[in-house]
């Protein structure tokens, strides 16, 4: 008897469907094909070994497993679940009407418990796609796909509760409900830092506030302890909460990396990553082996902020291979076998020392020449800092201040403006592919930056001055357009571009003498 159970396997942030295909016929031995890697093909002892635990009897006869298409590489523990449901209706030990109505993925242990998988998310949406009655996963990551209203999603945490559900027996127990979703942490919470803690800095605050605004990638430069990583940590308090559209992408990253939101659906806060100044090339960017290739934290970023602490100290490889992800805004990742694309649409904000021993521009505490200030941000190529829109001096907080301990504007007051500049820009590319002003391209920018007679003239003073690329001339223009917004101004006037380009010091051929 043929029985096909539909499965999944995910290709980037997608999934593709997998036909499970179980025949029994005469013979001896259990046979599985279809270009299976050696986690699948364990699965055979572990599915037999579950079978027996749970009363069900393995038939002495030929059964053939097929995983089609054949000539797509399958791998993960994802396929135990809907072998054993298959080979538990091919034998004619269950009958299971709605086998080929559900989608079905999940790990088996030995006693017949179903484990978490990786991918649950983009899995269901496949589901819904293919026109399925639902999808049975794991009770584990199952909530990952709450929020997906238009299937049912049954979650479930033995071998014989799927059974259950393929037999056409109801179990409203088991379906994911709305109840699920009540429990949503509050959105831009970031990792706890309040701007209202931080003493001081008011530049750099003007500086996080633009580049939060507007999307921007920022480089701050500063003396050991002058709160760089306390301003990049505040950062993530003041972005707006994510879009549904945001959040379902960056989701579906999420659950196929296997760090999918367990407790409440779809991520609703903003990712904040902060890689070791160590990381690997494949770690930063994505890699694996064969067909198993993960997101690396350029898309665990996506529509959040990556955060490079110590950027000068990086490998150069690695700071290198974020160019292509900075202007293209994502990331395509070649193996022999596979080609894979990943979205990498992030906020960069990178800090380091101005020098090697860190104290350049704070009075005569700094003991590097001008050869070595240039040699160690050298590191920084010319290419990766125009894809950086705003540079800061990050310098250390008086005593006067620090005595005097003044409380600054709270991040909530900022993210409020904020928010407002990002509504802006949300009427402002409607129907656009782009959802910020440092996602302009140069034909977005002719239309939505228009520069009247003095703001013409004004760019052409900075650029005789300067001898800024048409890259940073570009940025500029998106800079100012962002600061535009959070004055509510309609047009970009000259005190924004002549704004934007205080934010370009290190342009400047005298910026390390």
């Amino acid at each position: 008897m043929l029985v096909q159970i539909i499965a999944a396997k995910c290709i980037g942030i997608d999934a593709v469907r997998v036909l499970v295909e179980v025949e029994i016929d005469r013979g001896v031995g259990i046979h599985l094909c279809g270009l299976a890697d050696t986690a699948v093909k364990e699965s055979l002892l572990r599915t037999v070994t579950a079978l027996q635990a749970i009363g069900y009897r393995i038939p002495g006869k030929k059964i053939v497993i097929n995983l089609a298409p054949a000539d797509l590489q399958k791998n993960g523990s994802g396929y135990d679940l809907p072998i054993a449901v298959g080979s538990i209706a091919a034998s004619g030990q269950a009958e299971l009407p709605l086998a080929a109505a559900f989608l079905v993925m999940g790990e088996l242990g030995l006693d017949g418990s179903v484990r978490d998988i990786a991918g649950a998310l983009p899995f269901t949406e496949l589901a819904g796609k293919e026109k399925l009655r639902g999808a049975i996963l794991p009770a584990g990551c199952a909530l990952e796909a709450s929020e997906l209203k238009d299937i049912d999603v049954y979650a479930v945490r033995h071998l014989s509760e799927a059974v259950r559900v393929l037999s056409g027996v109801p179990c409203p127990e088991l379906l994911v409900r709305e109840a699920a979703r009540d429990i949503v942490s509050p959105a831009g919470a970031g990792p706890g830092q309040d701007l209202a803690d931080i003493i001081g800095q008011e530049g750099a605050r003007r500086g996080i506030e633009i580049a939060a605004a507007g999307g921007h990638n920022i480089l701050m430069l500063g003396a050991p302890g002058a709160g760089k990583s306390s301003l990049a940590k505040a950062i993530a308090g003041i972005l707006p909460p994510l879009t549904r559209e945001e959040a379902l992408v960056t989701s579906k990253i999420y659950s196929i990396a296997g760090k999918g939101n367990l407790r409440c659906g779809l991520m609703w806060e903003r990712p904040f990553r902060a890689p070791h100044y160590s990381a690997s090339l494949a770690s930063m960017i994505g890699g694996g082996g064969g067909d198993n290739i993960l997101p690396g934290e350029v898309s665990l970023a996506q529509n959040g902020v990556l955060f490079l602490d110590e950027v000068a100290q990086m490998p150069r490889s690695v700071i290198e291979a974020l160019r292509g992800p900075l202007e293209e805004r994502n990331v395509h990742i070649s193996r022999l076998r596979s080609k894979v694309d990943f979205p990498a649409s992030f906020m960069l904000v990178a800090a380091a020392n101005p020098c090697p021993c860190g104290y350049w521009g704070e009075g005569d505490r700094c003991r590097c020449s001008p050869s070595q200030r240039l040699n160690y941000l050298s590191r920084l190529s010319g290419p990766l800092m125009d894809r950086i829109d705003i540079q800061l001096w990050v310098r250390p907080v008086g005593s006067s201040q620090l005595a005097s301990r003044v409380r600054s504007e709270p991040s909530a007051a900022v993210a409020a403006r904020v928010r407002a500049a990002r509504d802006i820009q949300h009427r402002r590319f409607a129907g656009e592919p782009v959802g910020t002003n440092a996602e302009m391209t140069n034909k977005q920018l002719a239309r939505f930056c228009r520069l009247d007679d003095s703001c013409r003239q004004t760019m052409l003073r900075l650029m005789e001055r300067t001898g800024l690329s048409m890259r940073a001339y570009f940025r500029i223009i998106k800079v100012a357009r962002t600061s535009a917004d959070l004055a509510g101004e309609p047009e970009i006037l000259p005190a924004h571009l002549l704004e934007a380009a205080g934010f370009r010091f290190l342009d400047r051929p005298d910026a390390f003498e």
